[in-house]
């Protein structure tokens, strides 16, 4: 018996090879596919249901839909590779697309995707909206990225959706899209890495409120509305308040993940509240905008924030905040652009790379105080055992 082959691509196309419409009625016995799935004509092919699109895409070898069609015209044969693409004219191996220039943290996972580069042999480039966030500018830098045919594409979307055309063009096109910090609702990419922005939130918020005694008068600093963290971390303080019934929040707050806003919006909290026992911050660079409004002001409460950037880590050091959760932006740099390098060389990577949460408070702060050259990120053996969802190999036909 011949041994089938399966293919899809991102867009839930699926055949086999040996490529025959007999073969691929048995593919679909196999997957139990019904033949209600089946395109007869001129093009013959199954397609995806939606609902099994992660189960059956494990079971395949994903390749772009310019090898489907090849498949499905010539019966597979000659001149049907997909190989890691080079880097040609001004383009680079792989481009890493922040959100913006101004967050420490995005420097950190820049910091990291360049050691992996310099392991694995790969060239690294960088871009960035010149305004913080800007989704059309975003989009427009995918866009222009992918017209050069890099091998890869490294990105930390804006939004949750506002993206996803431009990332389902990448993949239509043989450009890989993989994520760090945050994915988008499109299915359209390769691996994500991150942490899981809800628990990250949940354990910051309870050692605030530990070390307030579990009861006090609490303000919620969150990011921007659109970003995709967001309303995760802000989740993620609620459900840890409802934990503790003598913890209020007594109000959120938007500081926009930026340092500026975060301060006009701490001005205004303590303009209205003569008491407030504890803030919780959506990220560092907005906790250093609030340390900022409590220098000048004179108050003290306790400051407790995400991410883990040397800025917060010195403040911690200082006094001037209680305490920070590691959302290790360096280790998802590193871990991603070794995912792209092992990828394209046909080896199999998760979905998905979700690391655990660390809290850094004046206990361990001894550990975190370097910069972000002079830290450490877990091998990709380390980090095996936090790798979720079906594994994706490049078809090396």
């Amino acid at each position: 018996m011949t041994t089938l082959r399966y293919l899809c691509d991102r867009s839930r196309h699926i055949v086999c090879l040996p490529y025959s419409v007999e073969n691929l009625h048995a593919m679909a016995r196999d997957l139990g596919l019904s033949r209600g799935w089946f395109h007869d004509g001129r093009w013959p092919h199954y397609d995806m249901p939606a609902h099994r699109i992660e189960e059956l895409t494990a079971r395949c070898e994903v390749v772009s839909p310019r090898t489907i069609l090849h498949v499905i015209r010539t019966g597979g044969g000659e001149g049907l590779v997909e190989a890691p693409r080079r880097a040609t004219g001004r383009s680079a191996d792989v481009v890493v697309i922040m959100k913006n220039q101004v967050n420490p943290a995005y420097g950190g996972a820049f910091v990291g995707a360049t050691r992996a580069a310099a392991r694995f042999g790969l060239t690294l480039r960088g871009a960035a909206p010149s305004v913080a966030d800007d989704i059309d500018e975003q989009r427009a830098l995918i866009r222009r990225a992918v017209a050069a045919r890099p091998s890869a594409i490294v990105l930390l979307p804006a939004h949750e959706s506002a993206l996803d055309a431009a990332i389902e063009e990448a993949d239509a096109l043989g450009v890989p899209v993989f994520h760090i910090v945050s994915k988008p609702l499109t299915s359209a990419w390769i691996n994500h890495v991150a942490t899981d922005s809800v628990a990250i939130a949940r354990d910051i918020a309870r050692h605030l409120f530990d070390h307030l005694g579990g009861s006090g008068d609490v303000v919620i600093m969150d990011g921007t509305p659109g970003a995709i963290s967001s309303p995760q971390r802000h989740q993620g303080f609620v459900e840890a308040a409802a934990e503790r019934p003598a913890i209020r929040i007594v109000e959120s707050v938007c500081g926009y993940l930026l340092r500026e806003p975060a301060r006009a919006a701490a001005r205004e909290v303590l303009r209205r509240y003569t008491r407030i026992d504890g803030m919780l911050v959506a990220n560092d660079l907005m906790a250093m905008g609030v340390v900022d409004v409590l220098k000048e002001s004179g108050r003290t409460f306790p400051v407790a924030s995400i991410n883990g950037t040397p800025e917060a880590v010195a403040a911690i050091k200082a006094g001037a905040m209680l305490a920070t959760a590691s959302f290790d932006t360096l280790a998802f740099g590193e871990l991603s652009v070794e995912a792209v390098a092992r990828y394209l060389r046909g080896e199999a990577v998760p979905r998905e790379i979700i690391l655990p949460t660390a809290i850094i408070d004046r206990s361990n702060v001894g550990q975190w105080d370097k910069p972000y050259e002079a830290r450490q990120a877990p091998s990709w053996d380390q980090a095996q055992s936090h790798w979720i969802g079906p594994m994706r190999r490049r078809t090396m036909l």
